[in-house]
């Protein structure tokens, strides 16, 4: 959580001097979701994710530097800074595609998951969206294929209660989305997604339910986006009454007042966590920046599969 807080807060700085260039869609506010996810997850389960979805990335197992360096357009990027913010994926974590198509993930994510039931790898595949895409006919004919075949699929929808700019009470007569599961006979529950610990408990129970052969599940993690859609969005159609309530309860502090509560880590040992997520982003920064922007040779590359001695 730390971790993904710098790296939006080192961009944005970043950006606002005038260091270098780019374009993110911040998930700042987000972060408890993308902990209870990873630490869900095993490592060669899949993920599909959204243009929205450092934090995701990160959470996933996405090394900084390939992150960055896409954000960045720079050479060591995740895919040699071609992808953007928007196309970033990482295999060797299970990062297998980062859209920007609003409701593009879920049909991919029914893919990989009818290919891990066929090939019997007892991988689940995690698909993450948010309630605008769950408006989308790409969404409902994903859940429903998944929940026909039964397929390793958990939907993750990550309720930041505005779509692009649009509130959430404005694009659906349904108070939740997590009843829109019960269209296709499949468990549709809500977590805070503000607290790391119940994204974590009900994304483990759905993950297993998909690992065990039972089918798919949507979850719906009720957040927050502290930023606008995108970065340099000045918000207008933002109530400042609905931001300052959603920042109160920022998830990053609460959680750090949670553990020391506890007495699970001190004061003194939260700071260290966070000074070690700040100094990774800064050391990740500063390798992209000493790398160089890809080459005029990589514009033919990865576009078209070389078929030469191919079987037939």
């Amino acid at each position: 959580m730390t971790l993904s807080r710098a790296c939006e807060d080192r961009l944005r700085k970043g950006f606002r001097r005038g260091e270098f260039h780019g374009v993110i869609w911040p998930a700042r506010g987000q972060e408890a979701v993308a902990a209870g996810l990873g630490t869900a997850l095993r490592r060669d389960d899949r993920l599909v994710t959204t243009y929205r979805g450092i934090h995701d990335l990160l959470a996933k197992g996405v090394p900084p530097v390939e992150i960055l360096g896409e954000v960045l357009g720079r050479s060591v990027g995740a895919s040699r800074g071609k992808g953007g913010t928007m196309h970033i994926t990482c295999p060797e974590v299970g990062v297998m595609m980062s859209t920007g198509i609003v409701g593009g993930g879920p049909p991919v994510g029914v893919g990989l998951a009818l290919a891990a039931k066929r090939q019997g790898s007892g991988r689940v595949v995690a698909v993450t969206f948010g309630d605008g895409a769950t408006n989308t006919g790409s969404f409902h004919e994903a859940a429903n294929l998944a929940a026909v075949w039964d397929l390793p699929v958990v939907l993750v929808c990550q309720n930041n209660q505005f779509a692009e700019m649009t509130p959430v009470e404005a694009t659906m007569r349904v108070e939740r989305v997590a009843d829109r599961a019960a269209a296709y006979g499949m468990p549709g529950i809500r977590v805070d997604g503000n607290d790391p610990v119940a994204v974590h408990n009900g994304l483990t129970a759905a993950v297993e339910r998909a690992r065990s052969g039972a089918g798919p599940s949507l979850v719906e993690c009720l957040t927050f986006r502290f930023e606008g859609h995108h970065y340099g969005d000045p918000q207008r159609y933002m109530p400042e009454e609905r931001m300052q309530q959603a920042r109160a309860d920022d998830p990053v502090p609460r959680f750090e007042h949670f553990l020391a509560e506890r007495g699970v880590a001190d004061a003194d040992e939260l700071a260290r966590i966070d000074a070690a997520s700040v100094a990774e982003i800064e050391k990740a920064v500063a390798t992209v920046l000493a790398s160089p922007a890809p080459s005029a040779d990589e514009v033919e590359v990865d576009v078209y599969a070389d078929m030469a001695g191919a079987p037939r």
